[in-house]
């Protein structure tokens, strides 16, 4: 399964700064374009699998994954 996310981003002051806009806290600097979204990229899946493990370290046992879908 493929998710899609939305990347904001945009060059300032020679650098590109970009951010994603569904995941707080997934934002990024780089030199160029191309190293900005690798980065974004890297970041969003770390955050990813970060919140994961918390939610289900926080659920401890018996509990059930259901998938949602918009």
């Amino acid at each position: 399964m493929q998710n899609t996310y939305s990347a904001v981003v945009k060059q300032d002051e020679g650098w590109w700064i970009g951010w994603i806009q569904e995941i707080p806290g997934v934002n990024c600097q780089e030199r160029t374009k191309e190293e900005l979204l690798e980065s974004l990229r890297i970041t969003l899946k770390e955050a990813l699998d970060f919140n994961r493990n918390e939610a289900l370290k926080a659920a401890e046992k018996d509990f059930s994954e259901v998938t949602v879908t918009l």
